[in-house]
């Protein structure tokens, strides 16, 4: 219970404070304070080294009231952040290196701490961040151009400073966009090795060297890298080598076939996004069949299988892990056996919608040639794909056009079951869903060559309708011309299709184009 002398200093010591708060009334200096409303910002696109100016408005208030300061923070995976202006009206050269920023602008009143802060996306690009990627031999030199889409123009020769040795023989110019350096996920293949590139300017380092990505003593000269599941396939020589990434960068090791040789190619699922178990497919060149290699299938989990086996073995295997789905498709009844193989492609067609592109392969018996569509999917079926194995395609295309004939360039489209082939300087297309298949003539180019032709594979969910459009490079009195035939919107006919025309290169090998990768 509160006593008499303690109720009576509780009482004074309410009285005192009121007193103390009168009396103190004046002496503190209040202002009416102008919030600021910032108007005038948007999304920005700049280039590097351009100077980028932003003059946003803060309504009616007094601009020298206030601290202000430009931030960019980095949208690429990093969060670092840079201060790149002081003051309201932003005007400096971008010196960030090209990727995906959130710009913030900041009002900051230095006597109350008060800030007001708007933010927008700012994208920084390179010269060379989109557009394409043209390898040429120039007298035997791999020499690269670069098709800019962001400049609209074409930079010629964009390694003959960058420190890089002479490479000779140009094979392919390749993107991996996973399991590869974020920095340099661009591979130049050729017959005196290979490298990788640099992402913003194609810079080069000792490092990039492909043999510092190799366990084996052998100096490997890959025709391509095919990537899939949990590894990269190359093929160099006639032996084949596999790089193991799980959650690691590994490296190649020895030779995956011993007894055998195979063909440059390597068939794999190129549509499915999640792949557990992938499986390859190879040609051994010595008996002329199949093979299907699965790394997988040598872990424990697995049964501690031979990886690398005849398709027959193989589909026992598929049927065994999978009854009712190992195999699917009737389109053959067996695996040929005793032909040779001309070319093998990988495409997103999916008839079937199991999640498995198709793998065409060309099959030559003397003057016979024969067409063969493989669906390769996932061994163990956790992800994606509906089946393992799919036999989805067989045809006789020996009446088409000189499809005999040497040098002969062959594309598969993942539009439709289409087939594109170029003899001399003309481009016929097959349509496979017809029987007897025939050739149809598309276009000639009178007087030139045709060196390269191709349906690039784009990785980008936005670019994804452009992976129909046909590619074609030629040569003309040792000129090369870089075409660009629109493939969706003329559903796979490019007989009257008026293509994009980009010229003065040298001799082109391979085209890839460069998405932009932020």
């Amino acid at each position: 219970m509160m006593t008499f002398w303690k109720y009576i200093f509780c009482i004074a010591s309410v009285v005192l404070l009121t007193l103390s708060c009168a009396q103190d009334e004046g002496n503190y200096v209040y202002r009416e304070l102008d919030e600021p409303v910032i108007t005038g910002l948007a999304d920005a696109q700049v280039l590097t080294f351009e100077r980028l100016r932003i003059e946003p408005d803060l309504g009616d208030v007094a601009e020298g009231d206030y601290v202000y300061e430009w931030k960019a923070v980095d949208n690429n995976g990093t969060n670092e952040v840079t201060v790149i202006g002081a003051d309201r009206i932003l005007d400096c050269e971008v010196t960030l290196a090209p990727g995906s920023y959130v710009l913030y602008f900041t009002a900051t009143d230095p006597q109350t701490g008060m800030y007001w802060q708007e933010s927008v996306n700012l994208t920084v690009s390179s010269s060379m961040s989109d557009g394409w990627m043209v390898l040429c031999s120039d007298q035997g030199r791999a020499r690269l151009d670069i098709v800019s889409l962001v400049t609209g123009e074409t930079y010629r020769d964009v390694l003959k400073d960058n420190g890089m040795p002479e490479y000779n023989g140009p094979r392919r110019i390749q993107w991996l966009s996973e399991k590869t350096d974020e920095a340099s996920p661009y591979y130049l293949l050729t017959d005196d090795g290979a490298t990788r590139l640099g992402k913003d300017d194609f810079s080069w380092k000792p490092e990039y060297d492909f043999q510092y990505e190799v366990a084996s003593p052998d100096k490997l000269t890959p025709y391509s890298i095919v990537s899939s599941s949990f590894g990269k396939v190359v093929v160099s020589g006639t032996k084949v080598y596999y790089c193991e990434i799980m959650g690691f960068d590994g490296l190649y090791g020895s030779a995956v076939n011993k007894s055998f040789p195979v063909s440059p190619y390597v068939g794999a699922n190129v549509l499915a996004t999640q792949v557990y178990a992938a499986v390859h497919l190879l040609y051994d060149t010595e008996k002329g069949r199949f093979m299907a290699y699965c790394p997988l299938l040598s872990s424990n989990d697995l049964g501690g299988l031979d990886p690398l086996v005849d398709m027959d073995e193989f589909a026992r295997i598929a049927d065994g892990m999978a009854p009712g789905a190992g195999v699917v498709g009737s389109s053959f009844d067996s695996w040929p056996e005793g032909m040779d193989l001309v070319y093998m492609e990988n495409s997103r067609y999916d008839p079937g919608n199991g999640k498995m592109g198709m793998t065409y392969a060309l099959l030559a018996d003397g003057n016979k040639r024969y067409l063969y569509g493989i669906q390769l999917g996932d061994i163990l079926r956790y992800a994606d794909c509906t089946y393992v194995l799919g036999k989805g395609y067989y045809g006789d295309l020996s009446g088409c056009k000189d499809i005999q004939k040497e040098g002969n360039l062959f594309a598969f489209s993942s539009l439709k079951n289409y087939m594109y082939y170029s003899t001399g300087n003309s481009v016929y297309r097959v349509d496979l869903s017809q029987s007897p298949v025939e050739a149809e003539l598309q276009f000639s180019l009178p007087g030139e060559k045709i060196t390269c032709m191709k349906f690039n594979l784009y990785q980008k969910a936005e670019n994804i309708q452009k992976s129909y459009d046909l590619v074609v490079g030629s040569v003309k009195d040792g000129s090369g011309v870089l075409r660009i035939y629109e493939g969706r919107e003329s559903d796979g006919d490019f007989s009257k299709v008026e293509p994009v025309v980009y010229d003065g290169f040298k001799e082109i090998v391979d085209v890839e184009y460069k998405e932009r990768i932020y």
